[in-house]
């Protein structure tokens, strides 16, 4: 009798031996890496005004910091909605010509300034092969698209829009919203998500500056921006990047960040904007947390 009991001890501590090993060996969840990125909204290079020397000095601030890469949030030139095609080719060109000094890689984000031809100044109808966002197409890539970094998915969107009457409104088209529900099937629901975009889909410009029961304009804020975010309601939409408005804002509501990045251009490389000086965004990610700042990388109007 009492050896059956040594046998059956010996056996529990085989099996617990087991359990534990068992238990040692498993792997837990692998934390995201970091990362950092720049978020450079509304640079409006030109020619003009030191715009290209005030860009470059913002570009090598970017190179010092050293993100993974960058994203830009739309208006990256002067303007296209009322130029000429020759204009508009000329700010495309310097554009282009200019982000070949960033040492990382850039995902562009389209702004109104980079739509051609809306305005009758420029002197061409939506029958012309580059019109509308179809220049910005040609020259830099898809309006729209996704890409995945370290765990985080990131969305760039287009929010211009033609209106009926005439020029531009922040809208995101249906075009899009189709390619967001199909896309968004497939994306687990505890992934992080960035939006990029250069209207602002959440913003109290409007309410801060001119008070608090003004409405927005539909060229200041996206038009159906509920829309847009109702589809992202099942998701772990973290953060949402905003441009157009040259100001700094960190509207946090049901655990997503809605903040508008402030302006490369200042004031149309005039000087500071409503006190926001030149300036851009880095953002640094940890797991799926993340924490931002805004760089003013010291550039000064010419006396």
């Amino acid at each position: 009798m009492l050896k059956l009991i040594d046998v059956r001890g010996a056996y529990f501590c085989f099996i617990l031996l087991i359990v534990i090993l068992s238990h040692s060996c498993k792997k837990t969840p692998a934390e995201k890496p970091g990362f950092t990125f720049a978020f450079l909204t509304d640079i409006h290079v030109q020619p003009e005004s030191n715009a290209t020397e005030g860009f470059k000095m913002a570009i090598a601030k970017v190179n010092e910091l050293k993100p993974d890469f960058v994203i830009t949030g739309g208006d990256l030139i002067m303007d296209a909605l009322a130029q000429t095609q020759g204009r508009a080719d000329t700010l495309y060109d310097l554009y282009e010509e200019t982000i070949q000094d960033f040492q990382m890689p850039v995902y562009n984000t389209i702004g109104n300034h980079e739509v051609f031809g809306y305005y009758e100044e420029s002197g061409v109808d939506s029958t012309h092969p580059l019109y509308g966002d179809r220049m910005f197409e040609q020259r830099l890539g898809k309006r729209y698209y996704t890409f995945e970094y370290n765990g985080w998915r990131f969305y760039i969107l287009d929010s211009v829009d033609e209106w009926e009457e005439g020029g531009y409104y922040g809208y995101v088209d249906r075009e899009q919203i189709a390619w967001l529900k199909e896309e968004l099937a497939g994306v687990d629901a505890e992934t992080p998500i960035v939006i990029s975009v250069h209207i602002p889909l959440i913003t109290v410009f409007t309410q801060f500056y001119e008070g608090s029961t003004v409405p927005n304009g539909r060229g200041l804020v996206v038009t159906n921006s509920k829309e847009v975010l109702d589809l992202f309601r099942e998701h772990n939409l973290t953060l949402v990047l905003q441009g157009h408005l040259h100001t700094c804002e960190d509207i946090y509501v049901e655990g997503t960040h809605f903040i508008t990045g402030g302006a490369v251009s200042g004031k149309w490389w005039k000087g500071a904007n409503r006190g926001f000086e030149e300036g851009f965004l880095m953002v640094h990610v940890s797991g799926d947390q993340f924490k931002s700042e805004y760089i003013d990388y010291g550039w000064q109007v010419e006396e």
